[in-house]
């Protein structure tokens, strides 16, 4: 392993940073002018931008002849993106979870891990596989898109978490109505400051691929010449090395969204993200070549990303939020994860009294304790709802 090599690792790691938080800002200014919601915006826009890395490493290794890269790229960028992340973020930050992604989010999340290792028992996901994932995508993406425009045109109508979208509707009538109070002096300078908007945020996408193509080339030779001088397969740096630094993107904008208030955009973010990973980026990638998936990959890593999944739905359920204590578990799990994929690739000893430990102890009693919370939670919110029709019938 050369000094050469270390470098590019580094470098390509800058370089997708620096890309995704360059593609990120455009792609949010250009969301902005169109008027979605930040919840809208971090499903959609900024959960795309953030998986822009995950899809130019992918692709690239896929064209590169490293297939098994591709599959733990997204597989771990996905268990990163919840576990480490998001746990991370609620460590800095209580996060919000709105219930629209308790109620349609994180389920169709949920659902697009399940479909993924549905399609990957038989050891390929195909051509007619990625064309499943990507059609499942763009249907998410456009019936959300939709929903949201729907009640954005009507200022009355609620939003997820009750309020109104009044607030929003009033200051686009208000900038209009300065627009039309005098055509003559602001409609004009108006309509040339809206261009050139648009053209500084398309000129921050364009650098943001830019920097992630190369970044993305830089980091696939890197990391297949790590895997080679560490005795180690591509599944495996794909899973740790890889899916860490592409996910670097997913927890600057997360840390940012959480520590500026807009904690519903932090949660949205990671969730969007994982989607997109599976039907665009492994959608995308089996269009250009059949991935072959790795039977270790089958057995232990995908079953995993599935039950990340499902873990987040009962600890987003719980008062609506990710609380700190939540944060530091997934973190927790993350690192044990980590080391049990590190403990397998390099056969230690170690390997059989942790797997042990983590099978029979800390996962049950991690299971009993989300389902006894969730249990707990559901009869407060049932005692209140009761509380308040009470309430109403007396009145």
């Amino acid at each position: 392993m050369s000094a050469l090599t270390l470098g590019a690792l580094a470098v390509g790691f800058v370089l997708l940073v620096a890309g995704g938080e360059s593609l990120v800002r455009g792609a949010s200014r250009l969301a902005v002018t169109i008027g979605m919601s930040p919840l809208v915006v971090g499903l959609t826009v900024v959960a795309f931008a953030t998986s822009t890395p995950e899809l130019a490493v992918s692709v690239d290794a896929a064209l590169s002849g490293h297939p098994g890269l591709a599959v733990g790229n997204v597989v771990g960028s996905n268990i990163a993106n919840i576990l480490l992340i998001l746990g991370l973020t609620a460590l800095v930050a209580p996060l919000l979870a709105k219930s629209r992604i308790v109620r349609v989010d994180i389920p169709i999340m949920v659902g697009f891990s399940i479909v993924l290792l549905v399609v990957a028992l038989d050891g390929v996901i195909s051509a007619l596989n990625g064309m499943l994932l990507l059609a499942g995508l763009v249907a998410y993406v456009a019936a959300t898109v939709v929903i949201s425009r729907r009640r954005t045109a009507d200022p009355a109508e609620a939003t997820d978490d009750g309020s109104t979208v009044e607030s929003a509707a009033g200051s686009t009538a208000g900038a209009e109505s300065e627009v039309d109070a005098d055509p003559a002096t602001d409609a004009d300078p108006q309509s040339h400051k809206g261009a050139h908007s648009v053209l500084m945020s398309g000129a921050m996408v364009a650098l943001g691929v830019l920097l992630l193509v190369v970044g993305a080339r830089l980091l696939v030779t890197a990391a297949s010449d790590l895997a080679a001088a560490w005795g180690m397969s591509d599944l495996v740096i794909g899973l740790t090395v890889v899916a860490i630094g592409t996910s670097l993107p997913e927890l600057a904008t997360s840390l940012v969204a959480a520590v500026r208030g807009e904690r519903d955009m932090a949660v949205g973010n990671i969730v969007g993200s994982n989607m997109f990973n599976i039907g665009a980026v492994l959608g995308v990638t089996s269009l250009i070549t059949p991935i072959e998936v790795a039977p270790g990959a089958i057995r232990f890593d995908l079953p995993i990303m599935v039950a990340v999944a499902l873990a987040l739905l009962p600890i987003a359920f719980t008062g609506m939020a990710i609380k700190r204590w939540e944060g530091l578990l997934f973190a927790g799990f993350y690192a044990a994860y980590i080391a049990y994929v590190v403990l397998q690739a390099s056969g230690h000893d170690a390997l059989e009294p942790f797997s042990t430990a983590m099978l029979w102890f800390v996962i049950p009693f991690t299971a009993v304790w989300l389902v006894v919370l969730a249990t707990y939670e559901l009869g407060v919110i049932r005692g209140r709802t009761l509380a308040r029709r009470q309430v109403v019938a007396q009145e």
